[in-house]
């Protein structure tokens, strides 16, 4: 199957993205009852959850962010524009974007954002925005992008998990109740 030059592919009467890099080369989909596994040159590429009936689509904007900033113009009119906005932070983004520049200008500052998060994290460009929409001021892509650069990765805490005291197992199968108490 190839892709095409929107960088999607048609499977069962399903829109599905695959990234811009294999524009025009041709890829193997196995299908799954509910995933799609996307091959090039023998190695595995990914997997996309399967759309159910006719006429669904399953876009990531990841695949074609590279696409569309070489592209700027391609986004106002792209057929599945919704989809590239992950969250509804990114929506008031490009509202707000558009609210106080030309269209062209706001897309292309947009299209920057959603590079950051492509590039670093979409829950960290989901803060900053969060952070700069709160202000009620006008900001930049660099403002958003500084924010993103200086909060740190999340890092989960270390888990303290105590040793377990084999006797009181032995108490329960037993019946007797354990001699002594854990705190």
């Amino acid at each position: 199957m190839q892709v095409n030059r929107f960088s999607t592919i048609r499977v069962r009467s399903n829109t599905y993205s695959a990234h811009s890099r294999l524009i025009g080369e041709t890829i193997e989909v196995r299908l799954g009852a509910k995933h799609l596994n996307l091959y090039y040159a023998q190695q595995h590429l990914e997997r996309l959850p399967r759309q159910c009936g006719n006429g669904g689509h399953h876009i990531q904007y990841r695949h074609l962010i590279d696409w569309l900033v070489r592209k700027p113009g391609a986004f106002a009119h792209y057929r599945y524009r919704q989809e590239l906005f992950p969250t509804t932070r990114f929506r008031l983004a490009y509202d707000a974007l558009g609210a106080r520049q030309l269209p062209s200008v706001a897309d292309r500052h947009y299209l920057e954002i959603l590079r950051l998060a492509a590039d670093h994290s979409q829950e960290r460009v989901d803060q900053a925005l969060e952070t700069l929409l709160a202000q009620d001021q006008q900001w930049s892509v660099e403002q958003v992008e500084a924010l993103v650069v200086q909060t740190p990765a999340y890092q989960r805490p270390a888990a303290y998990i105590p040793a377990v005291e084999l006797c009181l197992y032995d108490a329960l199968r037993s019946g007797t109740t354990a001699a002594r108490e854990v705190a």
